[in-house]
């Protein structure tokens, strides 16, 4: 039997942004996420990706492990990836969260950040295979263990966007915002504990 996730005190927080871009922070969404971010570094498959630039090789400053329903699999960054079966706490949040939001998620892609020196730059998670157009993606973000900040930045003004990711959030972007935004998860000089990022997505038939 999956192991029950903790529920916590939820506050919910909705982001100003430009029109048809829909941002919700849920702190308190789970109480044991330091519990949980270990359990997942210690069992899921990580790998470290390497992205080719000018002929070379560079290592992610992170590691990931993509989860899902039989079949499915996800291309990013010139990468294909075929989905593992989803671990039991995997499975059992995404029942939870695609009761909660409405949304019929069938995959998730785990980041672990080792410590400060592990980011991710500038990006918009709006591949081909998350939606038929932008408009469609919704993308529920879990944060486990280590607080950190992450940056949204409008494509066209460069304006920007900053928060908090407390561990145990929920952030959830729906809408336009992956066709206006892109956004970031920076380093930081602040010594930091590792975070386990969970975002569940939706991958499209015949992706």
């Amino acid at each position: 039997m999956p192991r029950q996730q903790a529920l916590g005190l939820s506050s919910s927080h909705t982001l100003a942004l430009a029109p048809d871009c829909r941002v919700e922070l849920r702190e308190g969404f789970l109480e044991d996420h330091h519990g949980l971010a270990q359990r997942l570094i210690e069992t899921l498959p990580w790998v470290q990706e390497v992205y080719w630039r000018a002929g070379k090789g560079v290592p992610a400053p992170r590691l990931t492990s993509f989860h899902g329903q039989r079949g499915v699999h996800y291309s990013y960054s010139g990468m294909r990836y075929d989905a593992h079966d989803f671990a039991p706490e995997l499975a059992a949040l995404r029942e939870r969260l695609s009761a909660e939001l409405g949304c019929g998620f069938n995959c998730v892609l785990a980041n672990f950040y080792r410590d400060g020196d592990d980011s991710v730059g500038y990006h918009a998670d709006d591949e081909p295979e998350l939606g038929p157009s932008v408009q469609d993606i919704a993308i529920a973000s879990l944060s486990l263990g280590q607080a950190r900040r992450f940056v949204l930045k409008h494509r066209k003004s460069g304006a920007r966007t900053e928060l908090t990711l407390p561990g145990g959030s929920l952030l959830v972007m729906r809408g336009r915002t992956q066709q206006v935004y892109v956004h970031a998860l920076p380093k930081t000089r602040i010594p930091v504990e590792p975070r386990v990022n969970l975002t569940y997505r939706v991958i499209g038939p015949g992706a």
